[in-house]
Order: C-alpha cells, then structure tokens, then sequence
C-alpha cells in the first residue's frame, strides 16, 4: 500500500506548488510561472538518486526507444498542461483553476483503458465516477452558466495534458528493468532535467527579461521548485507501484488541501457546495483505496 502513501505526499506538495505559481502568475508571464516548477528541482532528483543508490546497490538503466519516446513525451507534455493551468489560474480564481486541472482523474482512466491496456475493477470506476462529479461541481461554482466555453476548452486540454503525462510516465518507468524506487527515481531526473534545459533555453533565446524577474523573486520561485520535486517524487513513485486512473483519483484530495490554503492563504471564500465536493472526493478516495 505504498503507493497510498506517496499519493497523500504528492497531494499535499502539489497543492503547495500550485499556490505558489498561482502567486507568482500575477507578477510573471506563463513560461516563467512554468520554468519555475522546474528550475531548482533537477539538482533535487539528482541528489535523491545518488542518495538511494548509496542506500541500496543497483545497476544501471538500459534504456530502449520506448523509454526515450515516453520520457520526452512526458516532458513537453508536462510543460504544455503546466502552462494551460497557468492559464487557467489566470481566467478563474485559484481553487477554481485548480478544480479543472484535477478532471485528469477520469480523463486518464479512459485513456488507460483504450490506450495503455489499464483495467479497473467495478470499485475502481465508481470511486473514479464519483471524484470526477465532485470535480465538475468545484468547476461550476455557481451551475453551468458560471463555466464560459473558453475556461471549459482550456479545463479539458489542461487534464487531457497532465493524463497523458501520467500515463507516459508510468510506461516509462515499467521498460526500466530496475527496482522500484532506482526506476521512478531515473524517470523522475530525466523528466525534469529535459524539462528545465527546454525551457532554460527558450528564455535565454527569446524572454531574458522574464528570467530576470524570476531571479529578483528567488525565495518563491525556490519555494515552488521544492514543492514540485517533492509532488513530482510522490507521483513517480506511487504510478511505478499502481494504475494511473486509481493514484490520481485518490490524488483528488490535493483539493481539500488546496481549499485549506486558498481559504487561509490567499484568502478566498469556500462555499458550501465545495463542502459537498469535498465529501464527495473523500468517498472516492476510500472507494480506490479498497
């Protein structure tokens, strides 16, 4: 039942690292907000490898061009869905953004099963079922007409992305014939290695003055990195150990700790039919747990 644990630990750090880019999104542009998920966080997954393997001796990775394919996959997607929930954070307040984004639960329990051979048992769906309806009502605050066409386009795209990455993710990390943790651990520094060279460099080609600003600002862009290695390392490692569709929909509960912030720290109000969502996703919780 590790996988139970490093989804509560990615849940709660992804939810810290969601706010902090929701803060920075009013003073910097999208790539900025986005590089800063990555920026300090591939000497963190360097330093975390080297540490498992001087705790436990393993071998090398061979990687195949499925790994390469996957990795490289997940990476530009990733850097996509964080930029359209940069968007999102921009068009909706930050519990409503956040809310859209976590639809990737049902999004990726259809693309596993159509796409990745990912099978769920009739629990399994209930509870994935039961968490996108909790998702849906944080969406529409206020009904159907609360939602523009645009929020609901941008929404989609954003959870269709962050599935896709998930389930690449966790393809990528099964062609590796490596333990578990040493397998996550290499996916997870590849990923966020590539990620942070691409962006690195675009900056340094075309927006000098936004990485500027992200330096003038290092205390929460340091802090927005650290919050997403340590999501990042509870992601990995739970999708290596459990299918995609079940670890995000148990991952739901990063919403009852994103009310918490944005209520105590960025100061918005919760309404009662969050209070409903928020039961809701409890429920699903316990439903892919068993």
């Amino acid at each position: 039942m590790s996988w139970i644990l490093f989804t509560l630990l990615a849940a709660f750090s992804q939810s810290w690292r969601n706010a902090f880019q929701s803060r920075l999104s009013k003073e910097m542009n999208v790539t900025g907000v986005t590089l800063s998920r990555f920026l300090w966080a591939s000497p963190l997954a360097a330093i975390y490898l080297l540490i498992l393997y001087g705790y436990q001796s393993a071998p090398l990775p061979v990687f195949t061009t499925y790994s390469y394919f996957y990795i490289i996959g997940a990476s530009l997607m990733q850097i996509v869905a964080t930029g359209l929930m940069v968007v999102l954070f921009k068009q909706k307040n930050f519990a409503i953004g956040a809310g859209l984004a976590k639809s990737e639960a049902p999004v990726a329990a259809f693309l596993g099963v159509l796409f990745f051979g990912t099978s769920l048992s009739l629990l399994g769906w209930v509870g994935v079922i039961v968490g996108a309806i909790a998702v849906f009502m944080l969406s529409c605050p206020n009904g159907l007409r609360s939602l523009s066409l645009k929020t609901a386009l941008i929404g989609l795209a954003c959870s269709t992305s962050f599935a896709l990455t998930s389930l690449w993710i966790r393809e990528a990390s099964l062609t590796l014939d490596l333990p578990f943790p040493h397998r996550s651990a290499w996916v997870l520094l590849l990923v966020i290695l590539l990620q942070t060279v691409l962006l690195l460099s675009y900056m340094l080609l075309s927006d000098r003055k936004t990485l500027k600003t992200m330096f003038t600002k290092p205390n929460l862009v340091i802090m927005t990195s650290i919050a997403s290695f340590i999501g990042s390392l509870g992601w990995f490692s739970a999708m290596s150990l459990q299918t995609v569709p079940l670890v995000k929909t148990l991952g739901q509960v990063e919403v009852f700790f994103t009310m918490l912030i944005s209520f105590f720290w960025l100061k918005e109000g919760i309404k009662r039919k969050d209070i409903v969502a928020l039961i809701l996703i409890a429920i699903a919780a316990v439903l892919v747990m068993r």
